[in-house]
């Protein structure tokens, strides 16, 4: 199967909610593609192409749709799952990263121990869209030793810049699915 067709089959699977969270906004709801046996693993299978056969240790998840992903990511190239949460979620000692939001600011958690240094990493996640939290998740992992591989979404909207700003970085970006706007 092609890329242009996974992606095709894969945006078929995503359902559309215009203005939610706030008017203007198209909101791209992955649990469709979740819920849908085929489309889901397609999406797994996709993100973990580039990938297959070589060592990666850890797949660190950013809360909430994150974890479904990345724990699926983890399993298929045999490496260990790492949660990134919002601050106060963590129950042991973590290290912190503020990051902005379109409304304000929040933090991002990782637990202190949770990568040995030099691990090779890849950061998963539902979406990119103006890559403050990736971002912050990528300086979270470097804090605590991480070498960041990759950061792989199955939605970019890159109207929003945030694919750019995790290359900036130097982080190569894998998404699956492109939509046009906010």
């Amino acid at each position: 199967m092609t890329d242009v067709t996974v992606a095709e089959e894969l945006a078929a699977a995503i359902r559309n909610i215009p203005d939610y969270p706030a008017k203007g906004v198209m909101f791209r709801d992955i649990t469709t593609l979740l819920g849908n046996a085929k489309a889901f693993r397609m999406a797994v299978d996709a993100l973990v192409q580039p990938w297959a056969g070589q060592k990666i240790d850890q797949i660190a998840g950013v809360e909430a749709r994150g974890f479904i992903l990345g724990g699926a990511v983890a399993h298929q190239l045999s490496a260990g799952f790492v949660p990134i949460r919002k601050k106060g979620k963590l129950p042991w000692k973590t290290v912190s990263e503020a990051y902005s939001l379109e409304y304000g600011l929040d933090e991002a958690e990782i637990h202190e121990d949770a990568i040995v240094p030099g691990q090779k990493v890849i950061l998963c996640d539902d979406l990119i869209a103006t890559g403050g939290t990736a971002t912050a998740a990528i300086k979270l992992l470097r804090k605590v030793g991480a070498e960041v591989v990759a950061a792989c979404f199955i939605v970019d909207l890159p109207d929003l810049g945030g694919a750019e700003k995790i290359k900036d970085l130097g982080v190569p970006v894998r998404t699956l699915v492109t939509f046009e706007g906010k």
